[in-house]
């Protein structure tokens, strides 16, 4: 998860790089990961059409949507948790010692790639 904040974090700092004068801090990340799933889930538009246009979908989405300049004022000030929370009944019941797994993975390196499936 965190691998891919930070390559949707850099993705859209990469779309506002021709545009200095836009803050980094209008670049919603809702835009990003909605833009990045679409982008993963039909796979187009992940390179750019001509080989001139440096965009992409993911900066595209980015520039057309940037938050507003001014934010609106947060109505309600932040507060601490609800002392009377749902969970309090189920507090100290995790494991009291630390749970260890392994994973063992074998990673294949093809020198050639893989030969196309033949087609019936």
């Amino acid at each position: 998860m965190l691998t891919t904040y930070q390559a949707l974090t850099r993705a859209g700092d990469d779309a506002l790089s021709g545009q200095p004068k836009v803050p980094g801090d209008r670049i919603s990340f809702t835009v990003l990961i909605n833009a990045a799933a679409d982008t993963v889930t039909t796979a187009h538009g992940i390179f750019p059409d001509v080989a001139t246009d440096q965009t992409g979908a993911i900066a595209r989405a980015v520039r057309a949507h940037l938050l507003p300049v001014h934010r609106r004022q947060r109505v309600k000030a932040r507060t601490c948790n609800n002392p009377t929370s749902k969970y309090g009944p189920n507090a100290g019941q995790h494991p009291q010692q630390a749970q260890s797994y392994t994973i063992h993975t074998t990673v294949t390196f093809f020198e050639h790639g893989l030969s196309n499936r033949s087609r019936r």
